[in-house]
C-alpha cells in the first residue's frame, strides 16, 4: 500500500512538473524556420549555383524574440540578420553566403541561432551534393 501511494505521488509530481514546463515554453518566444532546411539536391559540377540564401523564420511564440548571436560553420558567412525584437507572429531573416567549390563533394553546412527562444539554439541545415553528370546518357533530339 505504501508503495502504491509513493508511486501515485511520484507520477502526479512528474505530471505537474511536465505540465508547468510545457506551459512555460509555450508562453515565451519560439523561433520557427519557414523551411526546416535547404536542400540543393544533386548539383552538376559544371553548373554550380550562387550560394546565397535568405533564411526566413517566424516568432510563433507569445513574447518578443531577440536574436543574440547567429553564426555559420565551415566558411559560411552570415552577412545580415534581423537585429530588432521580432514580435509574436512576425517574421525575420538571416542572409547567408558561402562558396560551393566545383569538385565532387557533399554539402553539409549549418547556421546556428542563439536567442531567447524556448528551443534555442535553433539550427538551420544546408545540404546537397556536387556530382559529375554523365553527359553520354543524355539523349539528343
Amino acid at each position: 500500500m505504501k508503495n502504491l501511494i509513493k508511486s501515485t505521488f511520484l507520477l502526479f509530481s512528474l505530471f505537474t512538473v511536465l505540465t508547468v514546463a510545457a506551459q512555460t515554453k509555450a508562453n515565451g518566444p519560439v523561433l520557427t524556420f519557414a523551411e526546416k532546411d535547404h536542400d540543393y539536391g544533386k548539383i552538376d559540377i559544371e553548373n554550380i549555383p550562387e550560394a546565397t540564401l535568405n533564411v526566413k523564420f517566424t516568432n510563433t511564440g507569445s513574447q518578443p524574440l531577440i536574436l543574440s548571436n547567429v553564426r555559420g560553420c565551415c566558411g559560411t558567412r552570415i552577412t545580415d540578420y534581423t537585429k530588432e525584437p521580432i514580435m509574436p507572429g512576425k517574421t525575420g531573416n538571416i542572409k547567408v553566403e558561402f562558396e560551393i567549390l566545383p569538385k565532387i563533394q557533399t554539402i553539409s553546412r549549418t547556421v546556428t541561432v542563439m536567442s531567447n527562444s524556448a528551443n534555442s539554439p535553433d539550427i538551420f541545415k544546408i545540404k546537397g551534393e556536387v556530382v559529375e553528370v554523365d553527359k553520354s546518357i543524355i539523349k539528343k533530339k
